[in-house]
């Protein structure tokens, strides 16, 4: 089995949850739930990416730093609207793959690991995409 083939998998099964909320509104249309459904597990993820790579010794103090530095905002984003929170965590997942490949650690991963970040940063990426468009196109409706 490979190294890192858990990781992986789950990986690739995170990405169920941000391509189900594309699917739901591709066939309901624009929904403001669906909208603040796909931000707040985006949050989750994201929290969760950012902490995984948080290790002491693994990375220089700035990007240790960075990475907490893309959660510390959650709280704000609750005042924010739904648009700027999207534009924010599309730009924070980013941010959280650019740390993970600047470790000195990165190198050491598996070949199939670091093409799996760089698929799923891209996939989540688009996914928000997706999302401002439809908040766009909700609030264009009105």
């Amino acid at each position: 089995m490979e190294r890192y083939f858990n990781q992986i998998q789950m990986g690739y099964l995170g990405l169920l949850p941000f391509l189900f909320f594309v699917t739901w509104q591709l066939f309901t249309g624009a929904d403001a739930t669906a909208i603040n459904m796909f931000s707040y597990y985006s949050m989750g993820i994201l929290a969760f990416m950012a902490g995984s790579i948080w290790r002491p010794g693994a990375q220089s103090k700035v990007s240790a730093w960075l990475t907490v530095a893309v959660t510390i905002p959650f709280p704000l984003l609750a005042l924010a609207s739904p648009l700027m929170v999207l534009i924010y965590l599309s730009a924070a997942f980013w941010v959280v793959l650019l740390v993970e490949k600047s470790s000195p650690l990165w190198p050491d991963y598996y070949p199939d690991y670091r093409k799996m970040r760089v698929v799923l940063t891209s996939v989540v990426f688009v996914s928000h995409l997706f999302q401002i468009a439809m908040f766009l196109s909700l609030t264009t409706l009105k």
